[in-house]
């Protein structure tokens, strides 16, 4: 069995890797650029600028959200169905809500709402009104 060590990091050539903190830290960031394994060629590396350091600035997503596949009016959700083949093999999938994006004239608010509603929903405005069916749904159409 042939050992190696390097400034607190001991590698084994048998499938036994080993680290260990030596007694100074400050031999360990400045010794300990790379250790390269004699069988494998894996490369082990440390860095101490790729230490995790606290966030300065307030967190921000790198991706928007994504509008939820629901109408807000009648809480219609996508379906999870089967797709049959003509084996019948039968083969999950998803059904999904036909939604659209419309502009809705709110009478209270003398002006337009623009929401993302399912064909049913928009039927169901066409035939009570806007404000009875926000009603029901518990939608505050001051806030859209």
């Amino acid at each position: 069995m042939t050992t190696m060590a390097t400034a607190g990091v001991v590698l084994r050539s048998s499938t036994n890797i080993c680290f260990r903190r030596p007694h100074q830290s400050k031999v360990f960031s400045s010794e300990l650029g790379f250790v390269t394994s004699q069988l494998s060629g894996i490369q082990i590396s440390y860095n101490p600028s790729d230490v995790a350091k606290p966030i300065s600035s307030p967190f921000s997503p790198a991706l928007q959200p994504v509008a939820r596949r629901i109408c807000p009016f009648t809480g219609k959700k996508a379906n999870r169905a089967n797709k049959v083949s003509f084996s019948n093999h039968k083969t999950k999938k998803l059904q999904f809500v036909n939604l659209q994006y419309k502009k809705v004239w709110w009478e209270a608010g003398k002006r337009y709402v623009k929401l993302r509603l399912s064909t049913k929903a928009i039927k169901t405005i066409e035939k009570n009104g806007l404000d009875a069916v926000a009603k029901k749904a518990g939608i505050d159409l001051r806030k859209e």
